[in-house]
């Protein structure tokens, strides 16, 4: 019998004088599991939201270029023009009618003001892609189709064996 109490004494229990002292490792590995699954459901999501951005600024860029282009075209057909010939210009959805000599140098300066705007998303959609390539590489994030001749990589990186330290994502 005095075996028996020995060996009771020294295995280390949670529960004292009737009541649990912390949480079971069950517990402890549901919660960090929770909590991993958490951080890279966020982590996922800012990435998405980053990607979402650049691509809405590429988007905006493309469209921009597109009434450079139109503005380029009206501008070479106006110039051979009679000044002094009517011609009719959309302001803010209202047809209005000036002279050649008039709209002219108004779609030239339009057609700057566009073009600043489009280098200025140029900039912007530069910085975002460091961010972006900045971001994949903190958290090791991986696209879908990306990486694909190294498959025994990506799964020891995706069990937490990448030199982060931490998962790797997989983003489709």
């Amino acid at each position: 019998m005095a075996a028996n109490s020995s060996s009771t004494v020294s295995k280390p229990s949670n529960i004292i004088g009737g009541k649990q002292s912390g949480p079971s490792a069950e517990q402890v590995g549901l919660y960090n599991e929770a909590f991993c699954n958490f951080v890279q459901s966020n982590v996922v999501a800012a990435f998405q939201r980053m990607r979402s951005e650049q691509r809405s600024m590429a988007s905006k860029a493309a469209e921009l270029e597109m009434e450079i282009n139109e503005h380029s075209l009206v501008i070479e057909t106006l110039k051979d023009v009679d000044p002094t010939r009517k011609c009719f210009r959309l302001v803010g959805g209202v047809l209005v009618e000036r002279t050649v000599k008039e709209v002219l140098p108004a779609l030239g300066s339009n057609k700057e003001q566009i073009s600043k705007i489009v280098e200025s998303l140029n900039i912007q959609m530069q910085t975002k892609g460091r961010e972006l390539t900045e971001y994949r590489e903190k958290y090791n994030i991986r696209l879908v189709g990306e990486g694909e001749e190294g498959q025994g990589k990506s799964a020891a990186t995706s069990n937490g064996g990448g030199s982060k330290g931490g998962a790797g994502v997989l983003v489709s």
